[in-house]
């Protein structure tokens, strides 16, 4: 029996197919574009791997531990907030947010400007630049703790001290650096200051090499000296580097640590006594094992104030960068 077509005049047997009939396709491109991403995962697997291991979960471990009274010789229990009240209840913690924020201070009024007054003079330097800078950054390269004990020896108290003997050729001196608490603090910053002060005059080269040369020149033409095209030029051009290293460095001396643990200890009589070196004290010199339980709530407390400004710090790069 001869079958009858039924299709309307004109439609072939392809175009009387479904429209959902190209799906088979997608699905085929989605699957290609998730097999074209599995080496990006393969390769990306041990980092975040490592990352997890090494940051993520020490990060809940300590998180965890802030509501437990946990050492190295007890077994875990679960206090609540004791180790936050107990952490507030200390007048040493006021100390160190005293220490810590005198610290700050300091490195702020003097480590701050420091570098960008040396950048901008040796973006004056038409020659050597390269050896301005590598001299610049020679203070990074130097391991923290080789610096540490280098310029405790610079800081000797005996009249045979090398900054006590420059200054002896002044008929000054000598100074009790590290034993006298009213300058032992300043003496912690001017080493902090000599290295890191490098990383960060590098920084702001590169971003004097992104001002528009035009408008020095227009500023010449205009009688502009060199005061002028720094406030009106350079530190306009620059702001939002400045602004970002300024919450850096907020951040970097709100933990400092290696120099007061390697120059005095916190002493003497608890001046140089920071944030950190509290959480040390807690975890490693308190009591038999320690007292990891206070040492992780003060430890979370700080991560909480240092978050802010790393949120800041993320959302203004954020928005420059856009």
């Amino acid at each position: 029996m001869t079958s009858i077509d039924t299709r309307p005049a004109g439609v072939t047997g392809d175009r009387a197919r479904p429209q959902n009939a190209a799906r088979p396709g997608r699905r085929g491109g989605l699957l290609a574009r998730a097999r074209g991403g599995l080496p990006t995962l393969v390769f990306l697997a041990p980092m975040l791997i490592v990352f997890g291991v090494f940051s993520w979960l020490p990060i809940g471990r300590a998180v965890v531990m802030s509501f437990q009274r946990t050492n190295l010789v007890a077994d875990p229990v679960f206090v609540g907030v004791a180790n936050f009240q107990q952490v507030f209840a200390d007048p040493q913690l006021w100390t160190a947010v005293q220490n810590t924020g005198y610290f700050a201070l300091l490195a702020l009024l003097f480590g701050y400007p420091i570098p960008l007054v040396a950048a901008v003079l040796m973006s004056e330097v038409r020659k050597m630049r390269g050896l301005f800078s590598a001299l610049a950054y020679l203070p990074v390269v130097v391991p923290p703790v080789v610096a540490v004990l280098l310029w405790k020896l610079f800081y000797d108290a005996g009249e045979d001290g090398v900054f006590n003997t420059i200054l002896g050729w002044a008929g000054l001196g000598p100074f009790a650096w590290l034993q006298d608490a009213d300058i032992v603090m300043p003496s912690l910053v001017l080493e902090a200051t000599w290295a890191a002060a490098g990383g960060t005059v590098i920084i702001y080269l590169a971003a004097l090499t992104g001002v528009d040369p035009s408008l020095y020149e227009a500023a010449e033409i205009d009688g502009g000296g060199v005061w002028r095209k720094l406030w009106h030029i350079t530190l306009p051009q620059i702001r939002g580097i400045l602004l970002i290293t300024f919450i850096l460095q907020i951040i970097g001396t709100a933990q400092v640590f290696l120099e007061p643990f390697l120059f005095t200890d916190g002493g003497p009589a608890n001046r140089t006594l920071t944030l950190l070196l509290l959480i040390y004290r807690y975890a490693f010199t308190n009591s038999l094992g320690g007292d990891y339980g206070a040492a992780a709530a003060l430890s979370l407390m700080l991560a909480v104030v240092l978050t802010a400004f790393s949120v800041l710090y993320f959302r203004l790069t954020r928005s420059w960068s856009s």
